[in-house]
């Protein structure tokens, strides 16, 4: 039984742990209960005695451990993919222990979470604020297992303190395009990339739907006659490595492609000859650049090659022998160095291993897809500013490229993201009434109901998706051969050469 110690100003109860220890009554927050009476003080040392017994004893010290020291011992424990948790990481650190590392966990209420959380809105996406309490949740739940507190402080209550109807948190719809899109964004980001890898990639995750990372860890020993075994992709860390790891959820699929995509894959490897890489030492399809395109690298060698409509060895002979080059020939290159402002060792970039992400969709794909450089100090956002000819244009780089400018690209779908074409191949397939089981094969996606487990793939669903895609992508060309019959991207020039042949 419990018993009660007479402290000259108020009484506190005591009862018996375990063989020689002893607690004191305290409140949730791990304090000495002061009791005004020795009965009161009795009354609750028995009833803490009681729990002990009955295994329901919680030691009120648990709850006076800081989020901070709990969250540190959390994500130790945590044994899970590296890039859940890099995103823990970031979290933890960027927002989370800013604002409770130092509070005991018994002490943070609801409204503090709901008052950080709206404070968080101010700065950042409600999207990204609604992650971040998640996890919040996850190490608060936890906690309560653990027995440092007795509820979830973050857990959310339906409906309480929000306006009825529909949520106000809800994000942007994705912005998707349609197959000429595809195209034209593939077009001008080989453009602005100065190599065929990009129209190649984009190509690629339009008609296929992979996920960037699966994309970039493309290796070539999985390309197959037609199709893609999706086996492994690359994520790219906040240290700048890459580890390569299974796909998201596992997601373990093989890739139905159309004969035309499979055939550009396999000329794009024996076109580049990707060599192993020196972090994993695997052979990937696609290989990334070595600086960003900011727009302000200067003209490539590429870039003269085709203002002029020559190749890159001509203007290689121009600007080192000279003699060996008819005069208009050099007339040509010259002009063309000229109006691209041109100077040698200004557009040289050593070939990385693979591409970084923000690199790829910030300096490569947003321009090509909105027509604008984004804002990057010390400069604000711009057009991309283009020379008019050859068409759709040719971005001009360096000094004085805007006044050199004869044009800028119009957007072709504003907002579009690298992940916009995961959402632009689905909806592709909704559009040709695909059955779902296929769909979601394609896109690494699993159906848990019980009609996902009665209904089966056939070849003839196959087949149909694939003549769906050919059909595309050729009405595509038409569409692109109706608005120029050349382009300045070699890999996409020959594939309208090719199809203007096969229309005549």
């Amino acid at each position: 039984m419990g018993f009660v110690e007479d402290r000259g100003t108020y009484w506190r109860g005591r009862y018996k742990i375990s063989a020689g220890k002893y607690g004191t009554v305290a409140d949730e927050n791990g304090d000495t209960v002061r009791f005004r009476t020795k009965r009161e003080a009795k009354q609750a040392a028995d009833a803490e005695e009681a729990k002990v017994r009955n295994g329901g004893w919680k030691d009120p010290a648990a709850g006076k451990v800081t989020f901070g020291e709990y969250a540190s011992r959390w994500y130790a424990a945590q044994d899970l993919a590296a890039s859940t948790m890099q995103n823990y990481r970031r979290h933890l650190e960027e927002h989370l222990l800013p604002e409770f590392e130092d509070r005991a966990l018994a002490s943070i209420e609801r409204a503090e979470v709901d008052a950080w959380e709206k404070k968080e809105k101010a700065l950042y996406a409600a999207s990204s604020v609604k992650t971040w309490r998640g996890t919040l949740h996850l190490v608060l739940e936890d906690a309560v297992d653990d027995e440092h507190i007795s509820s979830n402080p973050a857990t959310k209550r339906r409906g309480r303190g929000k306006r009825a109807g529909r949520s106000r948190d809800r994000g942007p719809e994705k912005v998707v395009t349609d197959p000429l899109g595809i195209l034209l964004v593939a077009e001008r980001a080989s453009l602005l990339s100065g190599r065929d890898d990009e129209f190649v990639a984009v190509v690629t995750k339009g008609y296929t739907g992979m996920r960037w990372g699966e994309i970039v860890g493309l290796e070539t020993e999985f390309l197959r006659s037609k199709a893609i075994r999706v086996e492994w992709q690359l994520y790219e860390l906040d240290s700048g490595e890459f580890e390569r790891c299974p796909p998201k959820d596992d997601s373990y699929r093989t890739v139905d492609t159309p004969h035309w995509l499979a055939r550009l894959l396999s000329a794009h490897v024996a076109r580049t000859r990707p060599t192993p890489c020196p972090c994993h030492g695997k052979t990937y399809v696609f290989r990334g650049q070595g600086i960003s395109r900011t727009g302000e690298t200067g003209a490539k060698v590429v870039d003269v090659a085709r203002r002029a409509g020559v190749s890159t060895g001509t203007v290689s002979n121009v600007l080192n022998r000279p003699d060996a080059v008819a005069e208009a020939t050099r007339v040509r290159v010259r002009e063309a160095i000229d109006a691209l402002g041109f100077t040698r060792g200004g557009g040289a970039v050593d070939q990385a291993a693979h591409w970084r992400r923000n690199g790829f969709a910030t300096w490569l794909f947003t321009p090509a897809a909105s027509g604008w450089y984004p804002k990057k100090a010390p400069q604000e956002a711009r057009p991309v500013p283009v020379l008019a000819d050859p068409w759709p244009g040719v971005p001009a780089r360096g000094r004085g490229a805007q006044a050199r400018a004869d044009a800028c690209w119009l957007p072709i779908a504003k907002g579009l993201t690298p992940h916009g074409l995961r959402h632009t191949h689905k909806t592709r397939m909704e559009e040709f009434r695909t059955p779902p089981k296929l769909m979601d094969e394609r896109m690494g996606h699993i159906d848990g109901s019980v009609q996902a487990r009665y209904s089966h793939i056939t070849r003839q669903m196959r087949e149909d998706l694939m003549a769906h895609l050919t059909a595309e992508w050729e009405t595509a060309l038409d569409d692109r051969l109706a608005m120029c019959p050349t382009s300045p991207v070699a890999v996409l020039n020959s594939l309208l050469q090719e199809r203007w042949r096969a229309l005549r």
